[in-house]
């Protein structure tokens, strides 16, 4: 337990969840569920019990971190790491590994988004100590795969092999694929060895800093010349001056895609990654008209709507069906749930 990190991405601002979601409070800071803790608050909870507080990270926008001060207060100062500008989850994974290898070097890594939900976390932290005890001692690099329950189109998918390990849930990675349409979705679950990729990943921080040297040595370069200045005065000016020149792309094209020692593990404890508010929808409870709200909402005459208010608000809606309700901050959107897709265009309009 004295090695498991835990580090949380927590970078991006969401713009499917406009206008909950803003640049300047994204939906990871903010109370979505309504149960009075935020996507980031819950996703540090679930890891009580893997790791001390103060093993614990996360790495974020600069303009961010006095949020997660705020809301994580457990956390150092020092395990708080700003991104000066967004380059995707390869250099953001790359900075917290090297900063990590400095004080840890024999660090077992877990990584996270940070605004994922996970309702069954008994289930969850047994798959992640699993997988855990995998990595430790191997160069193998494990992600976990939820086990699909509809052809979903808005996830990527991982093609599972044969299980490694007599008995253990352990199987080798066949391919990575983009998200599907459709039909192609349906015929991976019909194929039953199709997972939904998760995003989160496990690994020691030798294997992944090995991993980043060989598949995207520019980046790896970068933080094996500034490495030294990490834990100073200096390591803000550092970052801000040669972050930028990263490469902007995902660990997954840089590493998952590439690396020859891939493993996952299936997965079932109530997820999802709540990217829309459909998926939000979904996962909240429903009236009998299929009707999800938050806040204090009075419906008529309505079916299969979101709707989601400030608790300052009070909202009457009538005859509407399939539609998305959504206010924060004097900004009202009104759409279409089949057409959420354009909320981020409706964001900037």
């Amino acid at each position: 337990m004295k090695n498991t990190h835990i580090v949380i991405m927590a970078g991006g601002i969401g713009s499917r969840f406009w206008p909950m979601s803003t640049p300047e409070c994204p939906k990871q800071f903010i109370d979505v569920m309504g149960c009075g803790k935020t996507l980031i608050q819950l996703t540090a909870e679930r890891f009580s019990g893997v790791c001390p507080p103060e093993n614990i990270w996360v790495v974020t926008s600069g303009k961010y971190t006095e949020i997660v001060k705020e809301q994580l207060p457990q956390i150092p100062d020092c395990n708080i790491l700003a991104e000066p500008c967004m380059r995707n989850t390869a250099p953001c994974i790359a900075y917290v590994s090297w900063k990590i290898k400095m004080h840890h070097p024999n660090a077992n890594i877990v990584v996270t988004p940070s605004d994922q939900l996970v309702i069954n976390t008994t289930e969850f932290q047994r798959v992640i100590k699993s997988a855990l005890a995998f990595t430790e001692n191997s160069d193998a690099i494990v992600t976990l795969g939820i086990k699909p329950s509809r052809p979903e189109t808005g996830y990527g998918y991982i093609a599972a092999g044969e299980s490694i390990i007599a008995g253990k849930e352990i199987l080798r990675v066949e391919a990575f694929k983009e998200k599907p349409n459709k039909e192609t979705a349906e015929k991976y679950l019909a194929k039953g060895n199709y997972l939904w990729n998760a995003g989160i990943f496990v690994w020691n921080v030798k294997t992944i800093s090995a991993a980043l040297r060989v598949y995207t040595p520019d980046i790896a370069r970068v933080f094996d010349n500034i490495y030294t200045n990490f834990y100073s005065e200096k390591e803000a000016e550092i970052i801000n001056k040669f972050f930028p020149t990263c490469d902007n792309i995902s660990i997954d094209y840089a590493v998952m895609e590439n690396a020859e020692e891939i493993y996952v593990v299936p997965a079932e404890f109530g997820w999802s990654d709540l990217g829309t508010w459909g998926a939000l929808r979904g996962l909240l409870p429903q009236d009998n008209s299929g009707n999800a709200t938050i806040g204090a909402v009075k419906l008529y005459e309505s079916s299969n709507c979101m709707v989601h208010v400030s608790q300052e608000k009070k909202v009457v809606i009538q005859g509407l069906n399939g539609y998305i309700v959504a206010e924060k901050d004097n900004t009202l959107l009104i759409c279409k749930l089949e057409e959420e897709q354009r909320i981020k265009e409706f964001s900037q309009a």
